[in-house]
């Protein structure tokens, strides 16, 4: 199964990872490799993960406070989301 990004949630990883560089240089990397880490898992197992509005997912990503949440649509999984899980829980509900 192959995935992508909706322009929101591809804007959203960028500006984390812009945000976490500017605390610590590397950092922002480490975020980046983690989400496409939980992408890669969700792939691997879209169903393994739970439900939280409808057919939309979160796999959460390891040592930060994020999820990725995705849709299952015609073999593509598409990530919504990558939501800093501190953040207002339903912002991302209009992108679909």
């Amino acid at each position: 199964m192959s995935f992508r990004f909706h322009p929101e949630a591809e804007r959203e990883l960028r500006e984390a990872v812009a945000y976490y560089e500017d605390i610590e240089p590397g950092l922002g990397y480490d975020l980046s490799v983690e989400v496409y880490a939980a992408v890669q898992r969700a792939v691997m197992y879209p169903k393994a993960w739970p439900v939280l509005d409808g057919d939309i997912r979160r796999a959460l990503v390891r040592r930060f406070p994020y999820g990725v949440l995705y849709s299952e649509e015609q073999g593509v999984l598409l990530i919504i989301a990558v939501m800093n899980l501190h953040r207002e829980p339903g912002y991302w509900k209009g992108r679909f």
